[in-house]
């Protein structure tokens, strides 16, 4: 029987010519998530793969849900156009107080991704009726944590920071930890730091990071206009993502 208070974990996967991209780093991070809610997962990775492999629309996106009481379902589907125009035109971006404490109590789900996503959703609505397309949160302290369904990324100088999960009590973004472990490929330092309003507004170059997205730059931020990164489509590249000109991604 379906639990009635609705407690399921999910993740949102891209799919790509070659397979569901990341997988085994996103079904870990399921387990995670589940092991918080105290939720049994079964390994998944065999269902997603069929699934996955009955996709020939180009870009996907594969889902997975699990709740209490429920069946694992995986779902496929393609990736809206708002995501692709977000990562070729770049977005609109507003900072706002999320209320919270970096010291988050023991009980906790902040660090677990959960279906309970109508707070993050009603965030995305708000940002929108303020002319943007997206919101990044910040703590109590002043410190910026991530965006309602994505990671924040930046870069200061030669060095491409991304905040550290476990420090701001945040969900770990598993584009943004792929695109720092690489980062030294195209001659990148990878950092973990907390930020604030101030030193984010100096940053070189902002991205949201997600599965989907890969990297949307913010090309406004609090009503700000911020010049365009010729970092934009060396990075999408380098995860693997297209970008539809590559002569002015740089």
């Amino acid at each position: 029987m379906t639990d009635p208070f609705g407690e399921g974990v999910f993740e949102t996967v891209h799919l790509r010519p070659d397979g569901p991209w990341l997988l085994g780093e996103h079904l870990d991070r399921l387990a995670r998530s589940a092991a918080l809610l105290d939720l049994p997962v079964p390994d998944l990775t065999a269902m997603a793969l069929e699934s996955a492999a009955t996709w020939t629309g180009g870009e996907g996106v594969l889902r997975i849900i699990c709740r209490r009481g429920d069946d694992p379902t995986v779902t496929i589907g393609p990736v809206p156009a708002g995501v692709l125009r977000d990562r070729r035109d770049g977005i609109r971006v507003v900072t706002a107080d999320a209320g919270v404490s970096i010291d988050r109590p023991p009980w906790s789900l902040a660090t677990a991704k959960t279906t309970s996503y109508a707070p993050n959703l009603a965030a995305r609505r708000w940002a929108i009726a303020q002319g943007a397309d997206d919101m990044l949160w910040f703590s109590v302290e002043g410190y910026a944590l991530e965006a309602p369904t994505a990671s924040l990324v930046w870069l200061a100088g030669h060095r491409l920071c991304t905040v550290p999960p476990a420090r701001a009590g945040i969900l770990p973004g598993i584009t943004a930890g792929h695109l720092l472990a690489r980062a030294a490929a195209v001659g990148l330092d990878p950092a973990e730091r907390m930020i604030t309003r101030d030193e984010l507004r100096q940053a070189d170059a902002i991205w949201l990071a997600s599965s989907l997205r890969g990297l949307a730059e913010v090309v406004r931020l609090d009503g700000n206009e911020r010049a365009r990164s010729q970092w934009t489509g060396r990075l999408l590249r380098l995860l693997g993502f297209l970008t539809p000109d590559p002569d002015q991604a740089g």
